[in-house]
């Protein structure tokens, strides 16, 4: 009898320290989960602080500043035309008007500040009968104040579209103060004779884009400077050049030279280009230079 009642108390106590490691075991477990939840919360909030994003008040900016960052958006490096790439290169940039109302009215402005070129130059658009000039609304066309007229694509059998029409819309183009005049190639020179086409003589392509320049003078009267730049094989003396000139003196419009060209008031020589520039102030003396520009 006693060998059974020390089984029995035996056997009680081991269920008493089973039964507190049991509750001593569930009240650890607790607080780790209760420690899990905390970490977790404490971690679910820095991952919305990370998240959150607070939006930049690009409208509070002064007008200055908020203008001198739609110039570093907004402006390419080449005059605006009908292209095939125009979705990468201007599309993007374009986006910016969809933002409010006040930014489009700030930054069409200065997105149509920039040069238009009056005729696509571009092979897909070189015959298309609506021009850029003419394919944007009047509201923007008046806020155009520069536009480039290309002179020698198509000389031979120049396009049906390279022509001055009411359809163009020159005369909604009142913010219109600088005419740029480029000159690819001029076929009045003799190198081109037996080139110009049938019935074509040296003058045929020249009186053509005097008629084109008169009619954007008549229907642009608000243009003040018109400006000449060329490739280097055109000379200063050229047909063309002094035809154009004369015009120019004849509509009163002031007259300014190309950076492209080189060409000086002072200078009736060609102008000269990179090497051409260099080679040109070299002499037989001076050949060991040379080695060292072009290396």
């Amino acid at each position: 009898m006693a060998r059974e009642k020390k089984k029995v108390e035996v056997r009680a106590g081991e269920n008493v320290v089973s039964t507190a490691g049991t509750r001593s075991l569930a009240a650890a477990a607790t607080s780790v989960s209760r420690k899990k939840e905390e970490y977790s919360d404490l971690e679910s909030d820095d991952e919305e602080i990370k998240i959150r994003k607070v939006p930049f008040r690009f409208l509070d900016l002064p007008s200055e500043l908020r203008l001198r960052i739609y110039e570093e958006v907004l402006r390419v490096n080449a005059p605006i035309d009908l292209d095939p790439m125009n979705y990468r290169r201007l599309l993007p940039r374009l986006s910016m008007f969809l933002v409010s109302r006040q930014m489009h009215e700030e930054a069409y402005r200065v997105f149509y500040s920039q040069t238009f070129r009056l005729f696509p130059t571009h092979g897909r658009f070189f015959h298309t009968k609506k021009p850029l000039l003419s394919r944007l609304p009047t509201r923007y066309r008046s806020a155009i104040n520069s536009i480039e007229l290309r002179i020698g694509p198509g000389w031979s059998a120049p396009p049906r579209g390279q022509k001055i029409t009411a359809e163009l819309g020159l005369v909604e183009c009142t913010s219109l103060r600088l005419l740029r005049i480029f000159i690819e190639l001029d076929p009045s020179e003799q190198v081109f004779a037996g080139f110009r086409g049938q019935n074509a003589t040296e003058n045929t392509y020249k009186e053509f884009c005097l008629e084109i320049l008169a009619g954007i003078y008549d229907r642009v009267p608000s243009i003040s400077t018109v400006e000449i730049d060329a490739f280097p094989a055109i000379r200063k003396d050229s047909p063309m050049v002094v035809a154009i000139r004369r015009q120019i003196k004849q509509y009163g419009k002031a007259f300014v030279w190309g950076p492209l060209r080189g060409w000086t008031k002072n200078n009736d020589e060609p102008g000269l280009l990179g090497l051409e520039s260099i080679m040109a102030n070299l002499d037989i003396s001076d050949t060991s230079r040379l080695v060292d520009v072009l290396a």
